[in-house]
């Protein structure tokens, strides 16, 4: 999906909603255990209940690939049910040299046909460009995290007192333009938003936090927007854990729309 029309499904649909699908076979209603691929079946009820409200999807890797080979094929399935018009994400988290990378962004982008895949920085250059060969297809590198750990480095200022996320977000503007690098930042650091929009003013941001986790929705938009929005917000539990009973679908689209509702306010207010 190309950057003008991930910005023209943001007007459509008044929303810049993602829906994290963070599937947890142990949280699923347990009437889907009887069916062949309880996973999929829940993924594709909840696609159904919410696909009116959001503009991407973010299946987490880790609750697929846990299950072997059944779980890719059931990430697989969700990924090919997902209707062409709403972006998707493959949350992998991925970032090893160029090689390796090479068949990573094979298996994400050719394999599961996501439009985007989030990759972990550490490893330098050589680890992210091999994403940025494949057409319409977007990186999502990880830049300031919510996260107890992102403590640990990501805040180390160096002999400048540059902090190392803000050097990250500098490095890699080098990499990759506003049309095909993104970046994670967490809700609830919301002062730590507009940090990153000072540096990064016209990429997107992929942002989780928002809900269960106690980010603020106002304050990321505060924080965070740009002329074209600039901001993909992910909600996962808030909204497909919504309920476990037979309701569910109907819970979790009730959620979407609540959240879909507040971002048509927003983007009336600024205008968009």
């Amino acid at each position: 999906m190309t950057r003008a029309e991930l910005i023209e499904q943001i007007r459509i649909k008044r929303s810049f909603l993602c829906v994290g699908l963070d599937t947890d076979i142990k949280k699923i209603p347990s009437f889907f255990l009887d069916t062949e691929d309880p996973i999929f079946e829940f993924n594709k009820a909840i696609i159904d209940a919410t696909q009116d409200y959001c503009v991407a999807y973010k299946p987490n890797v880790a609750f697929y690939e846990c299950h072997g080979p059944k779980g890719w094929e059931s990430l697989k399935k969700t990924l090919d049910y997902i209707p062409e018009n709403i972006f998707t994400v493959a949350d992998a988290k991925r970032g090893d040299i160029g090689n390796t990378s090479n068949y990573y962004a094979d298996t994400f982008f050719n394999y599961l046909n996501a439009d985007s895949v989030t990759i972990a920085p550490y490893m330098g250059e050589d680890s992210v460009t091999p994403f940025f060969e494949y057409e319409n297809k977007w990186v999502i590198l990880l830049a300031l995290t919510s996260n107890k750990g992102a403590l640990d480095f990501q805040f180390m200022a160096d002999n400048n007192n540059e902090q190392l996320f803000k050097k990250v977000l500098r490095k890699s503007q080098e990499w990759g333009t506003d049309e095909n690098l993104m970046y994670v930042v967490g809700a609830t650091r919301a002062e730590g938003i507009g940090e990153v929009r000072a540096i990064a003013p016209n990429n997107f941001f992929l942002v989780p936090g928002v809900g269960a986790q106690g980010g603020s929705l106002e304050d990321v938009a505060n924080y965070g927007w740009n002329d074209d929005c600039g901001l993909l917000v992910n909600s996962s539990r808030g909204i497909i854990y919504a309920s476990q009973e037979k309701d569910f679908a109907e819970k979790a689209g009730a959620a979407a729309k609540d959240l879909q509702a507040q971002m048509a306010k927003i983007l009336d207010e600024k205008k968009f």
